[in-house]
């Protein structure tokens, strides 16, 4: 006995003098109060499965910011199949159910479900959506507008123009068209390029500026659209100071989305873009609830996107490198072609190679010659993946779990592994709220 107690103490004084792997800068850690929040701030990493977050991590040379917070992991199936959509995943946070693939905010009969942020607009709370999509897009969409199918897009416009939503930013601009002139007549302060949405400055507010997605990070214009780490610190000041949100606190939930796009397009470049675009969004997040001290911040994805694998071939080692070195999506790289530019330069300069391999210039053209837009990725994806040494297993979505991470008051309640729709039924209860 003597001997174990012995061998335990020392155990013991090894693990609290142990130093840490990494000098990690100071960043919040998870809450483990379990106190009411006045606010919750709802943030989704589309498609961001573990591998994007070592991905990330390993590029940044330091943790990510969500890396503090951790507190468990996410089951993320429909009621339908056991890899869900976006739509699905999304309801499944914002309802609490789990429904069928393609439905937004309705149930697998079809029947609209109340949402987490109605809810919270019923109690009185200011409520927001910032996302890198359309904002008509399947995500943001599931949070304020009913509709059986995620294509019926022109619906969801309407209904989120009618929504009672303090602060819609995103793009998606093409769906508001003929709705802008109504909004502005009901006080909403509407921006559609970057000078509309610096000068915003109370509620209601909605930034629509792109006709569809905003740019990926690695192609964004910053004199043309705001980074998501902007839109979201301009969400929160809005929301909090708004009448609303001053008196009753506020709902908002953020979409990292084109992480998901980059993740479909098995393009590892603009995945690592909009990775480390999302990281600056979660730090700003975090500093500020910290800050206020009545915030719950929760992290998660709706699901993982690509399969992708960090190591291939039977190769043991990986290389972030040329995913830093790449300048250009290769959405950016498609637009580019199709307007004229000659495919080796557009495609050398996009992934800052010196040369083409053999054969890729004759499979860049045939690409291209088939008038699809999609045709090129699969001729550059490994142009840039085999010298990282990533992988992909599909352009779809897969049923990996996702982690859900948590920093606040109430985060505790977080803590351990849930399928999505009980992580959705947590955020109800986190506010107090009925479903």
């Amino acid at each position: 006995m003597n001997r174990l107690l012995i061998l335990l103490a020392l155990a013991l004084s090894a693990c609290a003098t142990a130093q840490p792997a990494t000098d990690a800068p100071e960043r919040p850690r998870a809450a483990s109060g379990d106190a009411t929040p006045r606010n919750v701030v709802l943030m989704i990493a589309d498609g961001f499965g573990p591998a994007s977050a070592t991905l990330g991590a390993a590029a940044k040379g330091a943790p990510l910011a969500l890396d503090g917070v951790l507190v468990g992991s996410v089951e993320t199936s429909s009621s339908d199949s056991r890899v869900t959509d976006s739509a699905a995943g999304a309801t499944a946070y914002a309802c609490g159910l789990k429904t069928y693939n393609g439905a937004i905010a309705v149930d697998a009969d079809g029947r609209p479900c109340r949402t987490v942020l109605e809810a919270a607009e019923a109690a009185g709370l200011a409520t927001g959506l910032v996302a890198t999509s359309r904002i008509t897009h399947a995500t943001p969409a599931s949070f304020a507008a009913h509709v059986e199918s995620r294509a019926e897009e022109a619906e969801v416009a309407r209904q989120l123009a009618a929504s009672g939503v303090e602060v819609l930013f995103g793009g998606g601009r093409s769906y508001f068209t003929d709705l802008t002139g109504p909004m502005a007549a009901d006080g909403w302060a509407v921006a559609t390029d970057r000078d509309g949405y610096d000068a915003l400055d109370a509620t209601p507010a909605a930034a629509l500026l792109a006709d569809g997605h905003l740019a990926y990070e690695i192609d964004r214009d910053e004199t043309d659209q705001p980074s998501l780490a902007e839109m979201t610190t301009t969400a929160l000041d809005l929301l909090a100071s708004s009448p609303d949100g001053r008196e009753n606190g506020f709902f908002l939930m953020i979409e990292g989305s084109r992480i998901d796009h980059a993740g479909h397009a098995n393009d590892p470049a603009a995945h690592l873009g909009d990775i480390l675009a999302y990281d600056e969004a979660v730090a700003a997040v975090l500093d500020w609830a910290a800050r206020d001290g009545t915030t719950l911040v929760v992290s998660t994805a709706d699901h993982e996107t690509g399969g992708m694998a960090l190591g291939r071939d039977g190769i043991y080692a990986w290389d972030p490198a040329p995913l830093l070195a790449a300048t250009a999506s290769f959405e950016a790289m498609t637009a580019a072609l199709q307007a004229g530019g000659d495919p080796v330069a557009v495609v050398r300069e996009g992934l800052a190679l010196d040369d083409l391999p053999e054969g890729a210039e004759e499979a860049i053209r045939g690409a291209l010659a088939t008038g699809d837009p999609y045709a090129l990725g699969p001729v550059v994806r490994d142009l840039i993946s085999e010298p990282a040494g990533i992988g992909w297993t599909t352009s779809g979505h897969t049923a990996v779990d996702v982690g859900l991470y948590a920093f606040g008051p109430g985060a505790s309640q977080f803590a351990g592994r849930h399928a999505n729709d009980a992580v959705g039924r947590m955020l109800f209860e986190a506010l107090g709220l009925d479903r």
